[in-house]
């Protein structure tokens, strides 16, 4: 496919606003014009400065609102160091023809900047749009792999596609995993590695759901799997649909979102679940288990789909109203509010954090003032 070059991306300030979360107080946001072009800054608790600093600045690099108005920024947001890219998977896109099931694009942004990765000035933001290889269709969520990416494929309505897939740069993918014990996943959805080198990730029905899938044959589940040894066990269940997950810094806590609040075709389950879960993870007999699983935190809107930790342990998770911050201790920090909600993310640069928002691409630049304890 073509590229497509948007070499008119401005940097604006991003405007801060100070709101008390307390029981009963006042919470109404003023929200400014052109809200919908912006992203404002929500402190709930003065931490946050710490995270965020002051005199933040945002970009909005890429944008299909005045065009296709496709959901491109979806899913599996993954930040290449070395080339200055980003990887996202879109939403799936209907086909014109009703007999044919939707697809799944994989947008590449290359990022041309003013002068180093260090200075957030983008001169332009060259933008190609791919299909996924053959044999690894429909991905979501993805991951930094070796020299690659990890991609989670979620299949289609042949029961035996899907799966973990790695794609070294420049090279076809090569399937890391695509089955448990010859059951097929129903549909993976987020992975994330260790330093060991072993890869936790969720499996859940969304697929079947959205007619791409064949009726689960597995409940859903978090698993483990050990490419060194082969190791594969299910480390944790009782979800009703895990979906993102992420390891704290120092790797003795495991994050997972359940987001069964989120109903098809956009409607949202007041008494589903739109919960961050924690899990300790502790060594029995030389082998890493789950334990002490509780409830880290509730989405204040929409459901958590995507959640990530920086290198202090704050956790971040894509929202209905923007990225959610809590500090290691499940406190409200505050909020990178973004129009319409957003679904995935991830680090770049510098305190540079890109932010997936269906229509749209949005980096902010977060100064932060913490220092390492």
């Amino acid at each position: 496919m073509a590229s497509v070059t948007n070499a008119g991306i401005n940097v604006s300030k991003t405007l801060t606003q100070f709101v008390s979360s307390r029981p009963g107080s006042e919470s109404e946001i003023q929200v400014p014009p052109g809200a919908k072009n912006v992203l404002s800054i929500r402190q709930y608790h003065p931490d946050f400065e710490r995270i965020t600093g002051r005199e933040l600045e945002h970009s909005l690099l890429l944008s299909s609102n005045d065009s296709s108005k496709n959901p491109f920024f979806q899913n599996g947001c993954v930040y290449l160091l070395e080339k200055d890219e980003l990887y996202v998977m879109s939403d799936l896109l209907q086909s014109t023809n009703s007999s044919v099931l939707p697809v799944v694009l994989i947008s590449k942004v290359s990022l041309r900047r003013e002068s180093s990765v260090e200075q957030f000035r983008f001169r332009a933001a060259e933008w190609m749009k791919l299909r996924p290889p053959p044999g690894m269709p429909m991905p979501a969520g993805a991951c930094r792999y070796k020299d690659g990416i990890l991609y989670c494929s979620q299949g289609t309505l042949e029961p035996d596609s899907g799966g973990l897939w790695y794609m070294p740069l420049g090279k076809p993918p090569i399937p890391i995993l695509t089955s448990y014990f010859g059951k097929p996943f129903n549909s993976i959805q987020a992975v994330v590695v260790d330093p060991e080198g072993a890869l936790w990730f969720t499996d859940t029905s969304i697929g079947f759901e959205k007619d791409i899938r064949p009726k689960p044959k597995l409940p859903n589940q978090v698993y483990r799997f050990d490419p060194k040894t082969g190791d594969l066990r299910v480390v944790a269940d009782g979800f009703a649909r895990p979906m993102g997950i992420a390891l704290a810094p120092d790797n003795s806590t495991l994050y997972v979102t359940d987001t069964s609040a989120a109903r098809p075709g956009g409607n949202l389950d007041s008494s589903g679940s739109a919960t961050i879960y924690a899990f300790d993870i502790t060594q029995r007999f030389d082998s890493p288990f789950l334990i002490n699983r509780r409830v880290f935190a509730y989405a204040r809107e929409g459901v958590p789909t995507t959640v990530a930790c920086d290198s202090f342990g704050n956790v971040y998770a894509t929202c209905g109203d923007g990225v959610e911050v809590w500090s290691p201790g499940g406190v409200a920090l505050g909020l990178i509010a973004v129009s319409g909600g957003c679904t995935s993310m991830c680090a770049g640069p510098s305190r540079e954090l890109f932010i997936c928002a269906n229509q749209r691409l949005w980096a902010i630049n977060l100064k932060s003032t913490q220092e390492q304890e």
